[in-house]
């Protein structure tokens, strides 16, 4: 019976299968992306987490150096040596594009307003009784000066006897001027802006309309010839022109026009929320970074392991087994 009895081994052929290893360029592709979005992760909270300005800071602001403008703006209206009997007038000219032009008479502010995208300007101003000398600056946004314009003198011919639509003015006083140095004023929406405004000569007291360029404006009462600020606030960003129209106790006129940059909306944030978020946030990077160094760990022990398992395996010759794949004993 024993003899009958045959067990049948598998055929073995005594070797190792070649071994199987890690891809490991996915893998590390996987971690490197998973790295990059977690330092992005880390950079927006820190920058998120910047707390605001607080009492007792400084603030700092800067901007970056720019040559002044070179070109020169002119003025094409009025003509040299005209009369007017009549106040105030338009001014016109060529100017470089993305400039401000300011115009004065007599070396005496009149008005600003920006250059146009098609490398013009318009702007009334008013005017001195008799001999106007009028020129024209432009600046930058660095409010950087480039060159004077060449000067137009033209002549105001304020008498007594004047058109219908001034007939109820009264020249024979002091001339009433309108000045102001809020020139280019830069704000925000929803901040207020504050113009100062002087009004010299005329007769007290003084009534000034403001119209602030956005469809409103504001009737100011003033006393005396001292300086006082008109007070308002935008709600959107854009480019406006103010314009400024005061009247003394002798129903004489002054005018004049003013640019007002609004800049665009800055965000706000808000510090109690900004302080949770960024609490919240870091409470996250203290378990995520940890968890990737791990990973990374992991990989590269998996990847040295098995280097060092092929290189065993290359070096150390394969044992002769039995067909029963036991080790023979030596023999006695």
């Amino acid at each position: 019976m024993l003899s009958k009895l045959k067990i049948s081994h598998h055929k073995h052929s005594g070797r190792l299968r070649p071994h199987e290893h890690t891809s490991y360029v996915p893998l590390v592709l996987l971690v490197l992306a998973v790295g990059g979005i977690l330092a992005g992760f880390s950079v927006g909270t820190v920058s998120a987490g910047d707390p605001p300005p607080q009492a007792g800071s400084v603030g700092l602001t800067g901007s970056v150096p720019a040559k002044p403008p070179k070109v020169a703006a002119t003025i094409t209206a009025p003509r040299a040596g005209q009369h007017f009997s009549t106040s105030p007038i338009t001014v016109s000219g060529t100017c470089p594009v993305g400039t401000l032009i300011e115009i004065y008479k007599n070396n005496i502010f009149a008005g600003s307003t920006p250059c146009g995208s098609d490398g013009t300007y318009t702007v009334q101003i008013d005017l001195l009784y008799g001999q106007n000398s009028i020129t024209a600056q432009v600046y930058d946004v660095l409010n950087q000066a480039g060159p004077e314009s060449s000067p137009i003198v033209v002549f105001y011919d304020a008498t007594p006897l004047q058109p219908a639509s001034l007939s109820l003015l009264n020249f024979s006083g002091t001339q009433l001027v309108l000045n102001t140095n809020a020139v280019y004023r830069g704000t925000f929406p929803g901040q207020q802006l504050n113009v100062p405004i002087s009004v010299v000569g005329g007769t007290a007291p003084f009534a000034v309309n403001v119209q602030w360029g956005d469809s409103s404006n504001k009737i100011i009462p003033v006393s005396n010839n001292a300086v006082f600020n008109a007070s308002h606030t935008y709600q959107k960003a854009g480019t406006y022109k103010v314009t400024l129209e005061a009247t003394d106790s002798q129903q004489q006129v002054a005018f004049l026009t003013v640019a007002v940059i609004v800049n665009g909306q800055p965000s706000v944030i808000n510090s109690v929320n900004v302080s949770n978020n960024s609490k919240s946030s870091l409470n996250k990077l203290l378990v995520l970074w940890p968890l990737f160094a791990i990973a990374i760990t992991l990989v590269v022990s998996f990847w040295m392991g098995e280097r060092r398992e092929k290189r065993i395996l290359s070096v150390v010759p394969l044992q002769q087994t039995s067909p029963l794949g036991v080790q023979p004993h030596p023999p006695l």
